[in-house]
């Protein structure tokens, strides 16, 4: 994992200009023509003058996990920024999701951003959308297939890099035993997550599944876990709001395990910031909405995709502890990390 990249994850701004600008020097097609340069000519510094296009955000969100809320809020910054309609969607149900898709589809909108956390489910209407002409890029959960089911571009984070990286970190805290929950059965990206971590890890790693849409049941199986294995020491969930439902079980066990996680939010940041939560990883959910959006304006307008459709644009992993959480709080504060 590329350590350099820290220090930028930790102004958004300077992140999302830098991000806009790689997309916007990156390899582009060649049908772009006087239409395109017409567009790109069309753009302002502060607001795009292109005719009002109509994009659909359709994500796994399940109910209640506020990490979408932040992924929503960049992809509503950039849909504002150009001039565009934006159409969000979700369901963690994977069938769902792609009865989802299809409704944008009839729609005829003129791109969709979508996540694969079940990218077998996904294939068929990804591809009736692009048989329609319609672009379609990935986002958040799919690095592994988005090049598959020929997506443009694809903006997230590496989950397996990203739980490799957890592991070795937790290699540096002294812990020997960890459980790994996993808040929702056969998604690709927790799994990859989960696995990564136990690559590194040099302890013992064990996987426990909760029900993530239940919290109230989330919080009874740790709770339960933490007391009928008192020797876990931590506990690493991959979703902030299933961090702070685990610093409840530890208290309900009487355990003196410590909690670290995947993700963040403003909650988090709080936590991290008493101690109650060790570290989180952050992915950059905000980055991950915006330049998913802002790419479909970029391609509609300029002819312009980001790697190429070889390679995807990494928004994470960077690690969030107490060295450099007050530098990220005010923009967490903001619903912005």
């Amino acid at each position: 994992m590329d350590r350099s990249s820290r220090s930028r994850s930790r102004r958004l701004a300077p992140a999302v200009a830098a991000a806009a600008a790689l997309i916007l020097a990156g390899c582009s097609s060649s049908s772009g023509g006087k239409k395109a340069e017409e567009g790109a000519a069309n753009a302002s510094a502060g607001k795009a003058d292109t005719p009002r296009m109509t994009v659909a955000l359709v994500t796994h969100q399940a109910p209640g996990d506020t990490f979408w809320d932040t992924v929503r809020k960049g992809a509503e910054a950039a849909a504002a920024k150009d001039n565009m309609k934006l159409v969000y969607a979700s369901d963690p149900n994977a069938g769902n999701q792609a009865n989802l898709v299809q409704n944008a589809i009839d729609q005829k909108v003129d791109g969709i951003a979508v996540t694969l956390a079940k990218p077998d489910a996904m294939k068929s209407v990804i591809g009736k959308a692009r048989q329609s002409g319609i672009p379609v890029v990935g986002l958040n959960s799919g690095l592994s297939d988005w090049k598959k089911l020929d997506l443009l571009e694809f903006f997230g984070q590496d989950e397996s890099v990203a739980g490799e990286a957890f592991g070795k970190k937790l290699n540096t805290t002294g812990a020997k035993k960890v459980v790994c929950v996993i808040q929702e059965q056969g998604n690709v990206g927790l799994t990859q997550r989960c696995d990564g971590v136990k690559k590194t890890f040099t302890g013992t790693t064990e996987t426990l599944y909760v029900n993530g849409t239940d919290m109230p049941s989330v919080k009874a199986t740790i709770t339960a876990k933490l007391k009928q294995d008192t020797s876990i020491d931590t506990v690493v969930t991959l979703g902030a709001p299933f961090a702070l439902t685990a610093v409840q079980s530890v208290a309900d066990a009487g355990s003196k395990a410590q909690v670290a996680t995947f993700d963040l939010n403003k909650e988090l940041v709080k936590a991290v910031r008493n101690g109650t939560i060790e570290f989180a990883v952050d992915q950059q959910p905000y980055l991950q909405g915006y330049l998913a959006v802002d790419s479909l304006w970029l391609y509609k307008n300029n002819g312009n995709y980001s790697g190429g459709g070889e390679q995807p644009v990494l928004t994470g992993p960077a690690f969030v502890d107490k060295s450099n959480i007050d530098r990220i709080a005010a923009f967490a504060a903001k619903g912005t990390r």
